[in-house]
């Protein structure tokens, strides 16, 4: 059985730097590069508490598809 696909999509979330990136991938794949987008673009520190906001802030791709 495949993993579902997960996805974060910044346009969806406040930030001071408006920006269009949306990542897509196995769970832990999306939470790696959100991370790194996170803190080289919008200035986040790399902490537990982002790791976890940006987890909880996961969809399935599908839904996040069919949402759009």
């Amino acid at each position: 059985m495949a993993e579902t696909r997960k996805v974060i999509d910044c346009r969806r979330f406040p930030a001071d730097k408006p920006c269009s990136i949306a990542i897509s991938g196995t769970e832990e794949d999306v939470v790696d590069l959100a991370v790194l987008h996170a803190s080289s673009v919008h200035g986040h520190a790399d902490s537990p508490a982002l790791r976890e906001q940006l987890r909880s802030m996961l969809e399935d791709e599908t839904a996040a598809r069919e949402a759009a």
